[in-house]
């Protein structure tokens, strides 16, 4: 499936970084960075969100769907912002990228059926290139399930919010792998990342302790059933 890099303009030592601009305002000293790291873990355990966006993720997200990217571009909190991949350099002679779901992939005649309507799309645009179309009214044939690239930047508030939409198990599979492999690669650019993904990236229950949506996974807060 999909990969994830991240760009080297994204906020090294996060932690540090929000306990320096939240020092800034509170007239602390913030030419010391144990003292800034001390800070910034206060504003996190104490939920002070705007302090968040201050830390920049930028990234290269590739190879997903654009079922998923699609998804991705409905958190708009912290107004990040995106480029995507045009579909009007996309080589129609040698057929676009797609990805093909694990129910499809293991059932035999759900991949024949899934693969031929691919080829059919393709076809299509092939002869409709041939004929003079426009691209940009030819791409209106591709479909969800085609890969495409972006490259985006957002803060981390953004990505807290959205890490207890998209890790709920009843989140959309392509969706939950995406995000895991955001956690995987800003694991490694430092210890305070490694922080931040083990802390602060949960599922909404596992933050809330409890489920909140209608058609719950079943996870019941204790206090509600006593």
């Amino acid at each position: 499936m999909g990969n994830v890099i991240i760009l080297e303009e994204t906020t090294k030592k996060p932690i540090t970084l929000i306990g320096k601009r939240a020092g800034i305002c509170w007239g602390a000293d913030v030419f010391d960075d144990i003292k800034n790291y001390k800070r910034g873990i206060d504003c996190i355990m104490s939920n002070h969100g705007r302090t968040l966006e201050y830390v920049n993720v930028e990234m290269i997200i590739d190879g997903y769907s654009a079922r998923v990217i699609r998804e991705w571009y409905t958190h708009l909190g912290g107004s990040p912002t995106r480029l995507q991949a045009s579909t009007r350099y996309i080589d129609y002679e040698h057929g676009f990228n797609y990805v093909v779901p694990e129910s499809v992939r293991n059932d035999e005649k759900r991949y024949e059926i899934y693969t031929e309507a691919i080829h059919q799309i393709n076809k299509a645009l092939v002869e409709l290139e041939d004929i003079g179309t426009p691209r940009e009214d030819s791409a209106l044939l591709l479909p969800l399930g085609m890969t495409t690239k972006i490259v985006d930047k957002r803060n981390l508030r953004n990505l807290v919010d959205m890490s207890h939409q998209r890790m709920c198990s009843r989140a959309y599979h392509e969706y939950r792998k995406l995000f895991g492999d955001i956690c995987t690669e800003l694991y490694k650019i430092s210890e305070e990342w490694a922080w931040i993904v083990d802390n602060l990236f949960v599922s909404k229950c596992d933050y809330l302790n409890y489920c909140p949506e209608k058609k719950s996974c079943g996870r019941v807060n204790k206090s509600r059933e006593e």
